[in-house]
């Protein structure tokens, strides 16, 4: 028998955790890397078995529909043994929860799937939607909305904090179904249910939209105005353009709004009721902003099991670490760039945010993850592999300016264009601050080699607009025109002249 080879492909110490949610539409599996503050989707899979089906009509589950979902159960069992899974969470929602052969469909599920169902109660659904929110970005604020095939959670966020939870038999399945297929129908469905709800003004605080439907959604207006980032997760639309699609999908033929986007018929023909209920909560809430979350209650019940100690950690600088672990020459070079970068930025950036300097502390940790590839290729190579990374706590401009960082790092600041179109997505402070970051991160490589140990030995300081370089006489021989020169790009951008001393 042969020797299997290490997989150093996957984090150190992490065991592969599996949930199984079992929805109304669908009966999805994810296999995450391991239980931490940035969790990786190891396997994903879903079954499209539409339990909730005419359950509002019928009262019940078909029994041609249990089986499908039952044969997904089957197999989903034998990939979380196969892949090692030591702890499998599994959980159903609105059609379990409504169904008359609810009881009786969990204890067919339990018999296949070797361990308990969770039934998950409205309101325990809705707060793991909201600490899904929580876990998945920085500092949220603002109303959450998961939109299942049975059912629609509202819970409000602040920071960690999430409260007035509620559920409503408003989902996008039973919707079509209690509607018969009448947009008109559906609306004055949606408003008798949402007329009982205590929905806040949002103002300037976003809509959080959760669920397949919406994420469907957000694909259609992205191949609408032909976005150039393909990633859901933190995707912002103005409600007024929101409000506009959604009445679009309302007509009989949404054909050209779907044939373009990956998703399939049975979700694309439940996005018109998915729209309705969104134009009717955006113009309830006055919210002027959505944002598309592509985590939920899976996420959520994951952050639940978390230390609070993680639970604070920042998951953009989680997963940005790391992937320095997994990709970069030395990920405590990463941690040292972070430090020397500090320094530097509290003489040439003293207004930087809170969040800018995130997005620089993360572009540290990316710096180095191309490195294995032809050095003509390693800025696009990086700037793609961030660009399209599963990273969340992050929105879509600084994840391009982190990309565009890391790209100028190797490619420089001269003629070639970094790709994807990133460049659209920034504006002309966030491009600064891009090619700025990328300076100092080439000058960083320049003195270091990438490697730990040299760079804490060189400071910075900033007399009469003279950005000055400060190197120990044992290091002295490092200045060359390799640094020379990257320096004084630096100190142009940052609107200084630059100079390099050596100390005792």
């Amino acid at each position: 028998m042969r020797d299997a080879i290490p997989a150093h492909g996957l984090l150190p110490g992490l065991s592969p955790v599996g949930v199984i949610d079992i929805g109304s539409n669908s009966v999805r599996l994810v296999v995450y890397e391991g239980l931490n503050r940035s969790p990786s989707p190891f396997y994903n899979e879903k079954v499209l078995c539409e339990l909730g089906d005419h359950i509002a009509e019928t009262g019940r589950m078909s029994e041609e529909h249990i089986l499908q979902a039952l044969a997904a159960l089957r197999r989903f069992r034998i990939l979380c043994e196969h892949v090692g899974c030591e702890t499998v969470y599994i959980f159903a929602t609105a059609a379990a929860r409504d169904a008359e052969n609810g009881e009786e469909f969990v204890a067919r599920a339990e018999e296949v799937c070797g361990v308990p169902v969770n039934v998950l109660a409205g309101e325990e659904e809705a707060r793991l939607t909201g600490l899904g929110i929580v876990s998945g970005f920085h500092k949220p604020s603002g109303l959450a909305g998961d939109l299942g095939g049975g059912s629609l959670e509202f819970v409000r966020i602040r920071d960690h904090t999430v409260d007035c939870l509620s559920s409503h038999k408003l989902g996008a399945l039973r919707l079509r179904d209690e509607s018969e297929g009448k947009c008109e129908k559906a609306r004055a469905i949606v408003s008798e249910v949402l007329d009982r709800v205590d929905l806040p003004e949002l103002g300037r605080r976003p809509f959080y939209a959760i669920g397949g439907t919406w994420r469907a959604f957000a694909k259609a207006h992205m191949a609408t105005i032909d976005y150039p980032l393909h990633v859901v997760h933190g995707y912002r639309i103005k409600a007024k353009h929101a409000i506009a699609l959604a009445r679009q999908m309302q007509r009989p033929d949404i054909g050209h709004l779907t044939g373009t986007i990956d998703v399939s018929r049975q979700r694309a023909a439940l996005l018109p009721y998915g729209a309705v209920i969104l134009e009717e909560i955006l113009k309830r809430t006055k919210a002027r902003t959505m944002l598309v979350s592509a985590l939920g209650v899976r996420e959520g019940l994951l952050f639940t099991k978390l230390d609070e100690a993680t639970r604070r950690q920042d998951p953009l600088l989680s997963a940005a670490r790391e992937l320095a672990i997994l990709r970069s020459r030395s990920p405590e070079h990463g941690r040292e760039l972070c430090e020397w970068t500090d320094e530097l930025f509290a003489l040439i950036e003293p207004d930087e945010t809170e969040e800018m300097r995130r997005v620089r502390h993360a572009a540290c940790w990316l710096t180095d993850i191309g490195w294995r590839a032809h050095p003509d290729y390693r800025g696009e190579q990086s700037l793609n592999i961030i660009a399209n990374a599963a990273f969340t706590g992050v929105t879509h401009q600084g994840r391009a300016i982190i990309a565009l960082s890391v790209f100028y790092r190797h490619a420089g600041l001269g003629e070639e264009e970094p790709g994807q179109g990133l460049r659209h997505l920034v504006d002309l402070d966030g491009m600064r601050r891009a090619a700025l970051i990328g300076a100092a991160l080439r000058l960083a490589h320049r003195i270091s080699a990438s490697m730990p140990g040299l760079l804490p030995q060189s400071h910075f300081a900033l007399d009469e607009s003279v950005l000055q370089l400060a190197l120990p006489r044992d290091l002295a021989d490092l200045t060359s025109n390799k640094i020379d020169s990257p320096l004084r790009r630096l100190a142009e951008l940052a609107g200084c002249t630059s100079d390099v001393a050596v100390t005792d």
